[in-house]
């Protein structure tokens, strides 16, 4: 068994470099490979009918590798042609209420601190239609969303009249469509080539210079810092910090406004207009690439033990004979449950979605049941899949009677 000495060591030059495909965001060939994992489901919040077909969901494989020149994280692996954003793609979080106050007080920021009021708003990845709504109804804005997943007829509020869905992945083609807002919130994360989709952004508002750019997206920092394999899933290609954030929009043509974190420090948010006049130098960002540098190499040092941590709870929950379950069926369950391995441990995932469920998970094949299918099945234990939404589970659980114990991740 190896020391976490030796891992360090070994981990310190972050495994090997892999050559092949260079970096998306700065086209640098100096990539090194922390994290490796096999047999990934290639999607996450794609949704099966038949446990079967779930069962036989196509796997592949993520290679995670850090730039040494921008400090960007990539998965080198990646081929977006396994990739099927349709209408049985479902991440809608709107059924919570904590990400609902969330995302009421984002919104609300954006239109105060820009004067989005009687506007146009342009959503890039809209999903269901969610945000752009709220951005629609709390500032009396039109809007345009932009998502090959969305679903007509499941937005009823009357700010639905104000805005245009369209069922595509975002082009030039929609170019046309412009606004005082472009707002993109966890796609980025989703596009191998992040530059070049940056650019046609760019290109999109090139005669329109007052437009703000805002994007959000997951921080891998904290993913690395607290070693949450979790977080780390193959429609996920593409990882930054704040600092690569920032590096990469600076050097596609853009002024960043603000630069910050959100949602528990979850979420990185930018914001930006076009650049004017010629472009600024990039700032040193050496000591800030050593750190994602020093990270990655603790994730890789420790993310073993985090495993076997995780995989012996379990074990030890199933053999003292506790029924437990999952309680949120997304992205982070579905890794969780791959990278782990899991099998009969745990029978049953809840999601308060109703669109979720009855289906079954990619790779895995566990059933998605509603929290009040717990009332009869009576759970031991209950392992939340994000922090952040333990309050509201506590209380849901309480509600119905349950003592569980509640796990984190």
């Amino acid at each position: 068994m190896k020391t976490d000495q030796q891992n360090h060591t070994e981990s310190d030059s972050l495994v090997v470099a892999r050559k092949g495909k260079p970096c998306p965001s700065c086209g640098s060939r100096r990539v090194n490979v922390f994290y490796e994992a096999k047999n990934v489901p290639v999607q996450s919040c794609l949704l099966l009918s038949d446990q079967a077909e779930a069962l036989r969901f196509p796997l592949s494989e993520i290679a995670l590798g850090l730039c040494e020149g921008c400090g960007f994280i990539y998965n080198l692996t990646f081929d977006p042609s396994l990739l099927d954003y349709t209408r049985d793609y479902e991440e809608q979080q709107s059924f919570s209420p904590r990400f609902n106050t969330f995302a009421r007080e984002l919104a609300q920021r954006l239109i105060d601190r820009y004067d989005l009021r009687n506007k146009t708003i342009v959503e890039i990845g809209c999903g269901k239609g969610d945000f752009l709504l709220l951005l629609c109804e709390l500032g009396n804005n039109r809007g345009v969303g932009i998502d090959p997943s969305y679903v007509s007829g499941r937005i009823t509020e009357p700010a639905a009249e104000r805005v245009t869905f369209i069922a595509d992945f975002y082009s030039e083609r929609y170019a046309g469509y412009q606004g005082d807002l472009v707002c993109c919130r966890h796609t980025l994360e989703h596009i191998p080539d992040t530059a070049e989709f940056l650019g046609k952004v760019r290109r999109a508002i090139e005669n329109r210079p007052e437009t703000v750019v805002f994007f959000e997206i997951p921080d891998v920092a904290r993913v690395l810092r607290e070693v949450a394999f979790w977080d780390i899933y193959y429609e996920h290609c593409s990882y930054f910090t704040l600092d690569s954030l920032a590096r990469l929009f600076r050097s596609c043509g853009f002024e960043i406004l603000d630069l910050y974190k959100g949602f528990d420090d979850q979420y990185l948010m930018i914001e930006a207009r076009l650049a004017t006049g010629l472009p600024s130098p990039q700032p040193d960002q050496g000591d800030a690439i050593r750190e994602t540098a020093r990270d990655a190499a603790y994730f890789s040092a420790h993310c073993s033990a985090q495993l076997e941590g995780w995989k012996r709870k379990i074990r030890e929950l199933k053999q003292s004979g506790q029924r437990v379950v999952i309680w949120g069926s997304g992205s982070k369950c579905v890794a969780f449950l791959s990278t782990l391995a899991v099998q009969n441990e745990i029978e049953y995932v809840v999601d308060i979605n109703p669109h979720r469920h009855n289906r079954y998970l990619a790779g895995s094949g566990k059933e998605i049941v509603p929290p009040s299918f717990l009332q009869n099945y009576r759970p031991d234990t209950v392992i939340a899949m994000n922090p952040i939404y333990v309050k509201e589970i506590r209380q849901e659980l309480d509600r119905m009677g349950l003592g569980a114990e509640l796990l984190s991740v």
